[in-house]
Protein backbone atom coordinates (compact mmCIF):
# COMPACT_ATOMS: atom_id res chain seq x y z
CA UNK A 1 0.00 0.00 0.00
CA UNK A 2 1.00 3.51 -0.18
CA UNK A 3 1.98 5.71 2.77
CA UNK A 4 3.76 8.68 3.25
CA UNK A 5 6.35 8.48 6.10
CA UNK A 6 8.58 10.56 7.69
CA UNK A 7 12.00 9.58 8.33
CA UNK A 8 13.21 12.25 10.53
CA UNK A 9 12.14 14.52 12.54
CA UNK A 10 12.08 18.72 12.33
CA UNK A 11 10.19 21.69 11.57
CA UNK A 12 10.76 21.24 7.80
CA UNK A 13 11.07 17.51 8.32
CA UNK A 14 10.07 16.10 4.35
CA UNK A 15 7.02 13.48 4.01
CA UNK A 16 8.17 10.59 1.54
CA UNK A 17 6.09 8.20 -0.15
CA UNK A 18 7.04 4.89 0.32
CA UNK A 19 4.94 1.02 -0.48
CA UNK A 20 4.58 -0.49 3.06
CA UNK A 21 2.89 -3.66 3.65
CA UNK A 22 -0.85 -3.78 3.84
CA UNK A 23 -1.86 -4.16 7.45
CA UNK A 24 -3.70 -7.53 8.10
CA UNK A 25 -6.77 -7.50 10.79
CA UNK A 26 -5.83 -8.74 14.45
CA UNK A 27 -8.17 -9.98 17.28
CA UNK A 28 -10.10 -6.72 18.63
CA UNK A 29 -9.30 -4.90 15.19
CA UNK A 30 -10.32 -3.44 12.40
CA UNK A 31 -8.54 -2.94 8.52
CA UNK A 32 -9.94 0.43 6.86
CA UNK A 33 -9.25 1.75 3.63
CA UNK A 34 -8.68 5.13 4.14
CA UNK A 35 -10.66 7.69 2.46
CA UNK A 36 -9.54 11.17 4.31
CA UNK A 37 -7.41 12.00 7.78
CA UNK A 38 -7.27 15.52 8.92
CA UNK A 39 -4.38 17.53 10.67
CA UNK A 40 -4.51 18.28 14.19
CA UNK A 41 -2.01 20.72 16.25
CA UNK A 42 -0.39 17.37 17.59
CA UNK A 43 0.19 16.29 14.35
CA UNK A 44 2.07 19.32 13.82
CA UNK A 45 4.14 19.08 17.14
CA UNK A 46 4.99 15.40 16.56
CA UNK A 47 6.52 16.40 12.92
CA UNK A 48 8.40 19.01 14.50
CA UNK A 49 9.42 17.87 17.58
CA UNK A 50 10.26 14.10 17.51
CA UNK A 51 11.68 12.18 20.30
CA UNK A 52 11.07 15.44 22.47
CA UNK A 53 7.51 14.41 22.44
CA UNK A 54 7.40 11.54 24.34
CA UNK A 55 4.11 10.11 22.44
CA UNK A 56 6.64 10.41 18.97
CA UNK A 57 5.94 7.13 17.07
CA UNK A 58 9.54 5.50 15.94
CA UNK A 59 11.25 6.38 12.44
CA UNK A 60 10.24 5.45 9.45
CA UNK A 61 6.73 6.95 10.86
CA UNK A 62 3.04 7.33 9.24
CA UNK A 63 1.48 10.09 11.09
CA UNK A 64 -2.27 10.83 11.28
CA UNK A 65 -4.67 10.39 14.08
CA UNK A 66 -8.07 11.22 12.62
CA UNK A 67 -9.71 9.71 9.75
CA UNK A 68 -13.05 8.20 8.11
CA UNK A 69 -12.98 5.31 6.10
CA UNK A 70 -14.81 1.76 5.00
CA UNK A 71 -14.00 -1.21 6.91
CA UNK A 72 -11.76 -3.76 4.88
CA UNK A 73 -11.39 -6.39 6.81
CA UNK A 74 -12.89 -8.03 10.54
CA UNK A 75 -10.62 -9.51 13.41
CA UNK A 76 -11.38 -11.91 15.95
CA UNK A 77 -13.77 -11.00 18.25
CA UNK A 78 -15.54 -7.64 16.61
CA UNK A 79 -18.97 -7.90 16.48
CA UNK A 80 -19.93 -4.11 16.17
CA UNK A 81 -18.36 -3.16 12.75
CA UNK A 82 -18.52 -5.39 9.12
CA UNK A 83 -16.54 -5.29 6.15
CA UNK A 84 -18.14 -2.09 4.02
CA UNK A 85 -19.54 -0.09 6.90
CA UNK A 86 -18.02 3.51 6.98
CA UNK A 87 -16.19 4.38 9.95
CA UNK A 88 -14.40 7.20 11.82
CA UNK A 89 -11.97 7.57 14.72
CA UNK A 90 -9.23 8.85 15.89
CA UNK A 91 -6.68 5.23 16.79
CA UNK A 92 -3.39 5.71 15.06
CA UNK A 93 -0.17 8.32 14.37
CA UNK A 94 1.38 8.14 17.75
CA UNK A 95 3.86 5.62 19.52
CA UNK A 96 3.45 2.42 18.34
CA UNK A 97 0.37 2.96 16.37
CA UNK A 98 0.52 2.94 12.39
CA UNK A 99 -1.11 6.75 11.58
CA UNK A 100 -3.70 7.39 8.72
CA UNK A 101 -1.74 8.92 6.30
CA UNK A 102 -1.88 5.76 4.45
CA UNK A 103 -4.04 3.54 2.03
CA UNK A 104 -5.05 1.50 5.12
CA UNK A 105 -4.72 1.31 8.45
CA UNK A 106 -5.27 -0.59 11.58
CA UNK A 107 -7.56 0.11 14.72
CA UNK A 108 -8.71 -0.71 17.77
CA UNK A 109 -12.46 -1.39 16.96
CA UNK A 110 -13.09 0.02 21.01
CA UNK A 111 -11.68 3.55 19.46
CA UNK A 112 -14.14 4.08 16.11
CA UNK A 113 -17.95 4.39 15.39
CA UNK A 114 -20.22 4.34 12.61
CA UNK A 115 -19.26 7.47 10.38
CA UNK A 116 -22.28 9.73 10.75
CA UNK A 117 -24.73 9.30 7.98
CA UNK A 118 -25.24 13.20 7.21
CA UNK A 119 -22.11 14.10 6.20
CA UNK A 120 -19.06 13.44 3.61
CA UNK A 121 -15.75 11.59 4.69
CA UNK A 122 -14.09 14.74 4.96
CA UNK A 123 -15.73 16.31 7.22
CA UNK A 124 -16.46 12.51 9.37
CA UNK A 125 -12.24 12.95 9.34
CA UNK A 126 -12.15 16.27 11.08
CA UNK A 127 -13.96 15.37 13.82
CA UNK A 128 -12.60 12.75 15.88
CA UNK A 129 -9.62 14.43 17.85
CA UNK A 130 -11.64 17.64 18.37
CA UNK A 131 -14.90 16.13 19.05
CA UNK A 132 -13.91 13.88 21.37
CA UNK A 133 -11.66 16.62 23.13
CA UNK A 134 -14.94 18.70 23.20
CA UNK A 135 -17.60 16.38 24.23
CA UNK A 136 -15.17 15.17 27.10
CA UNK A 137 -14.89 18.45 28.40
CA UNK A 138 -17.80 19.40 28.58
CA UNK A 139 -18.96 16.38 30.53
CA UNK A 140 -16.45 16.24 32.71
CA UNK A 141 -16.56 19.88 33.38
CA UNK A 142 -20.40 18.80 34.44
CA UNK A 143 -22.49 20.91 31.85
CA UNK A 144 -26.75 21.43 32.22
CA UNK A 145 -29.04 23.28 30.67
CA UNK A 146 -29.11 26.74 31.59
CA UNK A 147 -25.85 27.15 32.51
CA UNK A 148 -23.51 30.67 31.49
CA UNK A 149 -20.83 28.93 29.05
CA UNK A 150 -17.66 30.76 28.09
CA UNK A 151 -15.55 29.18 25.27
CA UNK A 152 -12.19 30.28 25.45
CA UNK A 153 -11.17 30.33 21.33
CA UNK A 154 -14.73 29.80 19.68
CA UNK A 155 -13.85 29.85 16.36
CA UNK A 156 -10.61 26.89 16.86
CA UNK A 157 -10.78 23.16 16.21
CA UNK A 158 -12.02 22.04 19.61
CA UNK A 159 -13.96 25.52 20.24
CA UNK A 160 -16.18 25.70 17.37
CA UNK A 161 -17.65 22.16 18.17
CA UNK A 162 -17.47 22.99 21.76
CA UNK A 163 -19.88 25.80 21.15
CA UNK A 164 -21.98 24.13 18.85
CA UNK A 165 -21.83 20.92 21.50
CA UNK A 166 -22.88 23.41 24.55
CA UNK A 167 -25.70 24.71 22.67
CA UNK A 168 -26.71 20.79 21.97
CA UNK A 169 -27.09 20.46 25.73
CA UNK A 170 -28.95 23.53 26.86
CA UNK A 171 -26.48 26.32 28.10
CA UNK A 172 -26.22 29.66 27.47
CA UNK A 173 -22.92 30.31 24.87
CA UNK A 174 -20.48 32.96 24.96
CA UNK A 175 -17.08 32.21 22.92
CA UNK A 176 -13.75 34.85 22.69
CA UNK A 177 -12.20 34.97 19.07
CA UNK A 178 -11.12 38.41 17.38
CA UNK A 179 -11.61 39.69 14.00
CA UNK A 180 -14.75 39.58 11.72
CA UNK A 181 -13.94 36.15 10.09
CA UNK A 182 -14.02 34.18 13.88
CA UNK A 183 -16.27 36.33 15.13
CA UNK A 184 -18.78 35.48 12.45
CA UNK A 185 -17.69 31.87 12.63
CA UNK A 186 -19.24 31.91 16.15
CA UNK A 187 -22.06 34.02 15.79
CA UNK A 188 -22.97 31.49 12.95
CA UNK A 189 -23.17 28.64 15.77
CA UNK A 190 -25.78 30.92 17.72
CA UNK A 191 -23.61 31.64 20.31
CA UNK A 192 -22.61 35.36 21.46
CA UNK A 193 -19.48 36.19 19.95
CA UNK A 194 -16.31 37.94 22.20
CA UNK A 195 -13.46 39.74 20.79
CA UNK A 196 -11.07 39.47 23.30
CA UNK A 197 -8.64 41.78 21.71
CA UNK A 198 -11.32 44.85 21.88
CA UNK A 199 -13.15 43.70 25.31
CA UNK A 200 -11.47 43.66 28.67
CA UNK A 201 -12.73 40.52 30.87
CA UNK A 202 -13.98 42.75 33.62
CA UNK A 203 -16.39 44.58 31.18
CA UNK A 204 -17.50 41.27 29.61
CA UNK A 205 -18.11 39.60 32.71
CA UNK A 206 -19.93 42.26 33.82
CA UNK A 207 -22.12 42.95 30.63
CA UNK A 208 -23.42 39.14 30.32
CA UNK A 209 -23.35 37.17 33.73
CA UNK A 210 -24.19 40.74 35.78
CA UNK A 211 -20.49 40.41 37.08
CA UNK A 212 -21.06 36.89 38.33
CA UNK A 213 -18.81 35.05 36.17
CA UNK A 214 -19.87 32.08 33.78
CA UNK A 215 -20.52 28.83 34.83
CA UNK A 216 -18.39 26.65 32.75
CA UNK A 217 -15.44 28.20 30.95
CA UNK A 218 -13.87 25.53 28.42
CA UNK A 219 -10.42 27.04 27.74
CA UNK A 220 -9.18 25.89 24.28
CA UNK A 221 -5.93 28.35 24.69
CA UNK A 222 -4.44 27.29 27.97
CA UNK A 223 -1.50 28.55 28.63
CA UNK A 224 -0.83 31.77 29.96
CA UNK A 225 -5.07 32.06 28.97
CA UNK A 226 -5.97 30.25 32.04
CA UNK A 227 -5.43 33.09 34.22
CA UNK A 228 -8.20 35.02 31.89
CA UNK A 229 -10.64 31.88 32.66
CA UNK A 230 -9.97 32.58 36.11
CA UNK A 231 -11.23 36.12 36.03
CA UNK A 232 -14.01 35.24 33.95
CA UNK A 233 -15.07 31.99 35.94
CA UNK A 234 -18.33 32.53 38.87
CA UNK A 235 -17.30 31.05 42.32
CA UNK A 236 -17.63 27.43 42.46
CA UNK A 237 -17.48 27.23 38.63
CA UNK A 238 -15.62 24.58 36.70
CA UNK A 239 -12.84 25.08 34.00
CA UNK A 240 -12.02 22.75 31.35
CA UNK A 241 -8.84 22.66 29.39
CA UNK A 242 -7.00 21.42 26.64
CA UNK A 243 -3.49 23.04 27.45
CA UNK A 244 -2.03 22.85 31.13
CA UNK A 245 1.55 22.69 30.47
CA UNK A 246 2.43 25.80 32.31
CA UNK A 247 3.68 26.60 36.29
CA UNK A 248 0.76 28.97 37.11
CA UNK A 249 -0.50 30.51 40.65
CA UNK A 250 -3.95 28.92 41.35
CA UNK A 251 -4.35 31.49 44.03
CA UNK A 252 -7.28 32.97 42.14
CA UNK A 253 -8.52 29.47 41.91
CA UNK A 254 -8.42 28.64 45.38
CA UNK A 255 -10.47 31.70 46.07
CA UNK A 256 -13.48 31.29 44.06
CA UNK A 257 -13.35 27.42 44.51
CA UNK A 258 -12.60 26.41 41.19
CA UNK A 259 -12.30 23.08 39.53
CA UNK A 260 -10.27 22.56 37.20
CA UNK A 261 -9.78 19.93 34.43
CA UNK A 262 -7.41 18.91 32.48
CA UNK A 263 -8.08 17.34 28.91
CA UNK A 264 -5.21 14.87 27.53
CA UNK A 265 -7.40 13.34 24.49
CA UNK A 266 -4.73 10.77 23.84
CA UNK A 267 -4.57 9.02 27.01
CA UNK A 268 -6.85 5.84 26.15
CA UNK A 269 -4.36 5.55 23.23
CA UNK A 270 -1.34 5.79 24.56
CA UNK A 271 -2.20 3.64 27.37
CA UNK A 272 -4.79 1.43 26.40
CA UNK A 273 -7.02 1.67 29.10
CA UNK A 274 -10.81 3.00 28.76
CA UNK A 275 -10.55 2.92 25.10
CA UNK A 276 -14.12 1.73 24.23
CA UNK A 277 -15.19 5.43 25.59
CA UNK A 278 -13.94 7.02 22.70
CA UNK A 279 -15.68 4.98 20.37
CA UNK A 280 -18.82 5.54 22.88
CA UNK A 281 -18.08 9.68 22.45
CA UNK A 282 -17.98 8.91 18.39
CA UNK A 283 -20.94 7.31 18.65
CA UNK A 284 -22.89 10.09 20.75
CA UNK A 285 -21.56 12.80 18.39
CA UNK A 286 -22.78 10.48 15.19
CA UNK A 287 -25.84 10.61 16.05
CA UNK A 288 -25.82 14.69 17.45
CA UNK A 289 -24.55 15.48 13.90
CA UNK A 290 -27.66 13.57 12.26
CA UNK A 291 -29.52 15.68 14.16
CA UNK A 292 -28.05 18.65 12.48
CA UNK A 293 -27.31 20.33 15.97
CA UNK A 294 -23.25 19.62 15.29
CA UNK A 295 -21.15 20.23 12.33
CA UNK A 296 -17.52 20.64 11.77
CA UNK A 297 -15.90 23.72 9.87
CA UNK A 298 -13.61 22.77 6.93
CA UNK A 299 -10.79 25.11 5.86
CA UNK A 300 -11.32 25.62 1.64
CA UNK A 301 -7.71 24.67 0.87
CA UNK A 302 -7.66 20.94 -0.47
CA UNK A 303 -4.72 18.47 -0.36
CA UNK A 304 -3.92 14.64 -1.26
CA UNK A 305 -1.63 12.11 0.09
CA UNK A 306 0.88 13.49 -2.24
CA UNK A 307 1.34 17.18 -0.62
CA UNK A 308 0.30 16.18 2.75
CA UNK A 309 3.57 18.72 4.18
CA UNK A 310 1.90 21.29 2.48
CA UNK A 311 -1.19 20.61 4.40
CA UNK A 312 0.34 20.61 7.81
CA UNK A 313 2.34 24.10 6.62
CA UNK A 314 -1.05 25.51 6.14
CA UNK A 315 -2.29 24.42 9.77
CA UNK A 316 1.36 25.82 11.40
CA UNK A 317 0.83 28.81 9.24
CA UNK A 318 -2.19 29.87 11.36
CA UNK A 319 -4.38 31.01 8.29
CA UNK A 320 -6.34 28.02 7.84
CA UNK A 321 -10.28 28.88 8.94
CA UNK A 322 -11.42 24.97 9.94
CA UNK A 323 -9.85 21.95 10.32
CA UNK A 324 -6.99 21.12 7.56
CA UNK A 325 -8.28 17.98 5.53
CA UNK A 326 -6.32 15.65 3.39
CA UNK A 327 -8.10 13.38 1.01
CA UNK A 328 -6.42 9.52 1.14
Amino acid sequence: MKAMTLTAYGETAKFEAAELPKPEPTSGHVVVRVAASSVNTVDTMIRAMGSDLPLSPALPAVLGMDFAGVIEAVGEGVSAFAIGDEVYGCAGGLADLQGALAEFMLADARLIAHKPKSISMREAAAMPLVGITAFEGLERAGITAGQKVLVQGGAGGVGHLAVQLAKHFGAEVYATGTGDTQMDVIQGYGATPIDFAAEKIVDYVAKYTDGAGFDLVFDTVGGANMTNSFEAAALNANIASTVGLLEIDLSPAHFKGLSLHIIFMLLPMLSNQSREKHGAILGELAKIVDTGALTPLLDDAVFGLDNVAEAYDRLTSGKAIGKVVIDI
